[in-house]
């Protein structure tokens, strides 16, 4: 069975920055794209920014110059670097490979709250 570990979460004042890590069993990493969604409650899912096998990526528009996605092969671990945290990013933090759907395997994800 898969496993996906969400970390790095927390509470963080506006403006602030945190580092989510995301850690897979197995070799998931060298054979999908991977991405960080976020659901934020009574919101639907999200997909936040992906990064594909080859390294490219792609952030949706509401992170765009904010959030770096990044891979680290030694670690087989995949990383969000969010900087100028805003209030509306407050939600529970995913990774998964992608495209996933609401019927893949999701982990227990990590919270971010921004907030003074």
């Amino acid at each position: 069975q898969v496993q996906l570990v969400e970390s790095g979460g927390g509470l963080v004042q506006p403006g602030g920055s945190l580092r989510l890590s995301c850690a897979a069993s197995g070799s998931i990493f060298s054979i999908y794209a991977m991405g960080w969604y976020r659901q934020a409650p009574g919101n639907q899912r999200e997909l936040v920014a992906f990064i594909t096998t080859g390294a490219t990526t792609y952030y949706a528009d509401s992170v765009k110059g904010r959030f770096t996605i990044s891979r680290d092969g030694a670690n087989n671990t995949v990383h969000l670097r969010m900087n100028n945290l805003k209030p509306e990013d407050t939600a529970v933090y995913y990774c998964n490979k992608y495209p996933a759907y609401e019927r893949s395997y999701w982990g227990q994800g990590t919270q971010v709250t921004v907030s003074s």
